[in-house]
């Protein structure tokens, strides 16, 4: 068999792992199955719902002037009910304009740029009929057609997840870590919650000094997995970080090995010690009399890392002032300056400071 022929056989076994329909739907349909319960927004995906009232407003504007909008992907459960998977701000905006999406208000229009009459109106408005859309208005929107995507349930898991990693069409999500905590929702909720939890530890947030807006985006999140996936499993060079963390994701989502409780007891031990001996300076740069600046995620790499790896060795308290000095010498040393110094990027700094680390924590 030639390269091509091996190369088509590929293709035409992957695509079988891939199942999906295209379905055409009104959104008046679309709003019946909502409310009859037969397609549902997962909860937990609320918190990664970011839209301004006045890009809701953008969005029902785009759908009154039939402009185009991209598919919305659905699960099809086991159960024959329909779960979003992308396109929730999308499903979530036209729900709540129409008064029926659990828990929120009904959406209050803005003025837009090609509608300013748009400014006060409301699907329905008992308190000003004026501001209320009028019926003919209502008919046509609910006559729109979105195409739906539907992802069929007996889809491979690893399928699964490759597509609800790719997909991130409509803008729903503002960060790579809330892509990945909604892959980990769908595919193994239990896992998700594993991650949150370690995430909310407080001795691990207070060693962090983020700010507000990271902790919005699931950059603690991010950093419990950049722990985890760089002290258990082993980095490609040619692999960019974005996708290494991704394929550690799945791992950890379909692997039946992954020890939770081992793993999770490290990790509170490792970020217990590091606050009680340097709380929220820990990763900061020492310039050698104090420490100062802002996080550095190169320096949490290489701390966090390095004392996990070898904490066994040390017998703490007593071991407290070796450690904190070890850390403030962290930052002059010649060769940890050298993979993380100006110019490096994760690619050439992680293959070579993982090893580094290792040894320079070793007690």
């Amino acid at each position: 068999m030639t390269t091509s022929e091996t190369l088509i056989r590929e293709i035409e076994v992957k695509r079988e792992e891939f199942k999906n329909e295209n379905y055409p739907m009104s959104i008046g349909e679309l709003v019946n199955l909502y409310i009859n319960g037969e397609v549902v927004i997962n909860p937990d995906f609320q918190r990664f719902f970011r839209w301004s009232p006045l890009q809701k407003t953008r969005l029902i504007e785009s759908i009154m002037l039939r402009i185009p909008l991209p598919s919305i992907f659905v699960f099809q459960r086991e159960d024959g009910i329909w779960e979003i998977v992308d396109g929730l701000q999308r499903v979530s905006t036209i729900l709540q304009f129409m008064g029926v999406l659990e828990g929120k208000e009904p959406l209050t229009l803005q003025a837009t740029k090609y509608l300013p009459h748009l400014e006060n109106f409301k699907w329905e408005n008992e308190e000003d009929k004026e501001y209320e859309i009028p019926d003919t208005v209502k008919l046509n929107f609910k006559r729109v057609k979105l195409n739906l995507s539907i992802i069929i349930g007996d889809t491979g898991a690893n399928a699964k997840f490759e597509v609800f990693q790719r997909l991130n069409t409509g803008g729903s999500y503002a960060s790579d870590q809330e892509v990945r905590n909604s892959v980990m929702i769908m595919v193994n909720k239990p896992t998700y919650e594993w991650f949150i939890e370690l995430a909310a530890n407080k001795e691990f947030q207070n060693t962090l000094s983020l700010s507000d807006r990271l902790y919005e985006e699931q950059y603690n999140v991010e950093l419990v997995l950049r722990h985890i996936a760089l002290l258990y499993y082993e980095y490609t060079p040619k692999k960019d970080i974005k996708d290494f963390f991704d394929d550690i994701t799945e791992k950890i989502l379909l692997e039946d090995k992954f020890d939770y409780e081992k793993i999770k007891d490290k990790f509170i031990s490792t970020f217990s010690i590091l606050n009680s001996i340097l709380d929220d300076n820990t990763f900061k740069r020492y310039d050698g009399t104090k420490f100062k600046g802002k996080f550095l995620e190169s320096a949490f790499e290489a701390i966090s890392i390095g004392v996990a790896y070898n904490i066994d060795s040390y017998s703490f308290p007593q071991d407290n002032d070796l450690l904190i000095e070890k850390i403030q010498n962290l930052h002059s040393d010649d060769e940890f300056k050298k993979y993380t110094g100006s110019g490096t990027n994760a690619r050439t700094r992680i293959p070579n400071l993982l090893p580094f680390i290792k040894t320079y924590f070793r007690k």
